[in-house]
């Protein structure tokens, strides 16, 4: 045998005995750390190979949605949901085939009712433009978008997402919302329709302690794409909490668009100091549309609802101009990128509970002409969006839908700036993943995609156009197996002293 090959046998087999070595000596020193440790029983009951049991936890998060979970019972999103934003965004063929693996025997399943003599494609109208602020604003806002992207702030998302949001929303003629985080140059640039969301901490438009500055908010109200101004009372998965946007994800862009120090724990208050009540409310939403000229109205959950009463109430003592220009209502489904589990799981009311209680109430002070209803929360999918219409819903918002068409997993690392699709970190090296020419197409074909088939939803119920669905176009499976129309569960729900009281539905004049 040549001595270079005998040479080489023997460095391999050294370098083999070498790493087995070290190995055998990495066990036990683990072995003697993990038996001698008292924090965790499982690793001193079962030394090294406890360890296992922390390392499939972790790779369980990302595994358990293609090996175990069936279609339809993942949370917060089932494979069902994801799939179809997929195959939107990708604009491949959405149609499936032998027939619906939806089960829609439980209570709570909608159903919408086909028309015997559904719309004809030939007869099938365009989405109606609505004005939002017309002829209380110095500039109304006038869109035929039925769905467009929720508040998702710079920071929460990495530059390529705004980037590519940005660009999809301006080719399909939606809206972009920039979260609370304040205004970015990526929210602009690719010529989208831009709400700016004015939150507790007044990120964007503060002062020097921290209360609204006039100034600053009046010079982002100039930028041409700025359309509305959305004051944030609170949002789906944190109600009564501010927002939260770990350190690790505060840069020095960041901090600098924001107002605060980079590197710390971006925290807001949990409301807004300055609104205590439905007057004071109506006071700073007034003062925004004065300094912006934009359509200005506000986000909320809903939990107790009788203070809308009140602020309904001071509408009508103040005259119809002092209105709201349009109220998002968010869903306790809501979602974020962090938040305390004890809000995210039990605080709030789900929208099916909360939209239609605001219409009516809207609709029972005679204020629905002038305040326009925004939908938001888990709402991902056509028939999402086509039962929030049959609410009453005149526009739906998404955050979570448009994360998926830009490739989110649903790793649910939004918090930790570890997103492995570059959608929620600041890590140069996982955004390297989100191409920002290829995801703002499929944003633009999620749009699309979701405009054709809400469509398609409301030609087979016999209207032309999807704001033309009403509650007696769907119905609602109850715990007996028989389902009944959206309009005979859901009525008014108007208190019987505002009933009695007519002057609670006449408008001012």
């Amino acid at each position: 045998m040549p001595a270079f090959v005998t040479e080489t046998l023997i460095f391999l087999t050294t370098l083999f005995i070498f790493i087995l070595g070290l190995g055998v000596l990495a066990i036990a020193v683990l072995y003697v750390i993990d038996r001698t440790q008292t924090k965790h029983a499982i690793r001193r009951n079962y030394p090294v190979i406890g360890r296992m049991r922390y390392i499939m936890e972790d790779l369980g998060t990302f595994f358990r949605q293609y090996f175990f979970a069936m279609d339809r019972e993942e949370m917060p999103f089932n494979r069902a949901q994801r799939s179809y934003v997929y195959q939107a965004a990708k604009n491949v063929d959405t149609t499936g085939a032998f027939g619906s693996t939806r089960d829609i025997r439980p209570s709570g399943t909608v159903l919408f009712v086909n028309c015997p003599f559904p719309t004809l494609e030939r007869d099938a109208e365009e989405t109606v433009p609505v004005t939002i602020g017309d002829g209380m604003c110095d500039e109304p806002y006038s869109t035929s978008s039925l769905f467009n992207v929720s508040a998702m702030s710079y920071g929460a998302l990495s530059k390529p997402a705004v980037q590519a949001l940005s660009r999809g929303c301006g080719a399909a003629g939606a809206w972009l919302n920039t979260g609370e985080g304040g205004l970015s140059p990526y929210h602009e640039e690719g010529g989208a329709d831009v709400v700016f969301q004015l939150g507790t901490a007044k990120y964007g438009a503060r002062n020097i302690h921290g209360g609204l500055s006039d100034e600053r908010l009046r010079a982002i109200a100039e930028h041409r794409q700025i359309k509305m101004i959305e004051l944030k009372l609170s949002q789906g998965a944190k109600p009564g909490k501010g927002g939260i946007l770990p350190g690790a994800k505060v840069t020095e862009e960041i901090a600098r668009i924001r107002g605060i120090s980079a590197g710390h724990d971006s925290i807001s208050p949990n409301r807004h100091p300055e609104i205590n009540n439905a007057d004071e409310l109506l006071d700073m939403i007034n003062r925004l549309r004065d300094i912006s000229g934009k359509p200005t109205g506000f986000k909320c959950v809903v939990g107790a609802y009788g203070w809308f009463e009140d602020l309904f109430e001071a509408i009508h003592k103040r005259g119809i101009q002092s209105a709201p220009d349009f109220i998002t209502i968010d869903s306790s489904e809501g979602g974020t990128g962090a938040a305390p589990t004890s809000l995210m799981d039990y605080v709030g009311l789900p929208l099916p509970e909360s939209l239609p209680m605001v219409v009516d109430l809207v609709k029972g002070y005679g204020l629905r002409d002038r305040i326009k209803i925004v939908a938001s929360g888990k709402l991902i999918n056509p028939a999402d969006v086509a039962w929030a219409l049959c609410v009453g819903a005149d526009f739906v918002n998404s955050a979570r839908g448009f994360m998926f068409a830009l490739g989110c997993i649903q790793a649910m690392q939004c918090n930790k700036n570890t997103c492995p699709t570059g959608v929620t970190t600041h890590d140069p090296r996982l955004q390297r993943g989100l191409d920002v020419t290829d995801k703002s197409e499929r944003v633009a074909n999620y749009i699309r995609h979701m405009h054709k088939e809400v469509g398609i939803i409301a030609h087979s119920c016999g209207v032309t156009e999807p704001r033309q669905l009403r509650r007696m176009h769907a119905r609602i499976v109850r715990p007996n197996g028989r389902s009944v129309p959206l309009n005979e569960l859901y009525p008014d729900i108007i208190s019987d002293s505002l009933r009695k009281d007519s002057r609670a539905f006449r408008p001012s004049a």
